[in-house]
């Protein structure tokens, strides 16, 4: 997941509300989500995340491009049928990073959980590492990507595999207004990321309601919508 292999800290340069840090508060981190009790789909949608083969979204600042597609590909994790969402990143017009992320929606609360991720990090086109990849089983646990129906100052981990991924996000705000190269966003989500192997490390990002991710760190949206290949 890319949210905490790169270090953000506020909201620089982004066409947005300002708000000052806010407190993280005494509340616990949910890392329990009942998910035995769920019929896993592969495929579905809720208000701010769309898991179905073919849509697509780019994001970009003036270094960095980010593309997210959906693929029509399953993978079993865990005994779960996932769905493959591949993330594409390049820097300075160079490839930098592909991630295959593999999530699975609860058709009963239509909450989108995460059961790992596979990563390759790019050098002058050669694979270099693939720090952060982790898969659900043999200790690790399914996070909760995004909730069906999320609730101001939810606090939730995204990621449980210890020691490798333990990403966390709480709900700062569902009444954003964000502006974006693809337009202007009314109603958006505003969560703020970091994670437990590094408190220092916070980030922002920004749903918009039957879109997703609009906004993350310094890149905004683009493009959005399906595509065939």
């Amino acid at each position: 997941m890319r949210a905490m292999r790169t270090l953000m800290v506020g909201l620089s340069g982004l066409a947005m509300v300002a708000c000052g840090e806010e407190s993280q508060g005494e509340t616990a981190w949910q890392q329990d989500f009942a998910i035995a009790q769920c019929r896993m789909m592969p495929t579905g949608r809720n208000q701010y995340f769309v898991l179905e083969p073919g849509y697509r979204l780019v994001l970009d600042s003036e270094d960095t491009r980010l593309q997210i597609t959906v693929l029509d590909e399953t993978k079993t994790v865990d005994g779960v049928v996932t769905r493959v969402v591949e993330e594409r990143e390049w820097k300075d017009g160079e490839l930098y990073e592909v991630a295959k992320n593999y999530f699975a929606m609860c058709d009963q609360t239509k909450d989108i959980y995460y059961f790992g991720e596979d990563v390759d990090f790019y050098e002058k086109g050669k694979i270099t590492k693939h720090d952060g990849s982790w898969l659900a089983g043999n200790g690790n646990r399914p996070g909760l990507m995004m909730a069906g129906t999320p609730r101001l100052s939810m606090r939730y981990y995204q990621e449980i595999a210890p020691g490798v991924a333990m990403d966390r996000a709480e709900v700062i705000s569902v009444t954003e207004t964000c502006k974006t190269p693809a337009g202007t966003f009314s109603q958006c989500m505003k969560v703020k990321e970091g994670t437990a192997l590094n408190i220092a490390e916070t980030e922002y990002k920004f749903y918009a309601p039957e879109v997703g991710l609009v906004s993350d760190g310094s890149v905004r949206l683009r493009e959005h919508g399906f595509v065939t290949n």
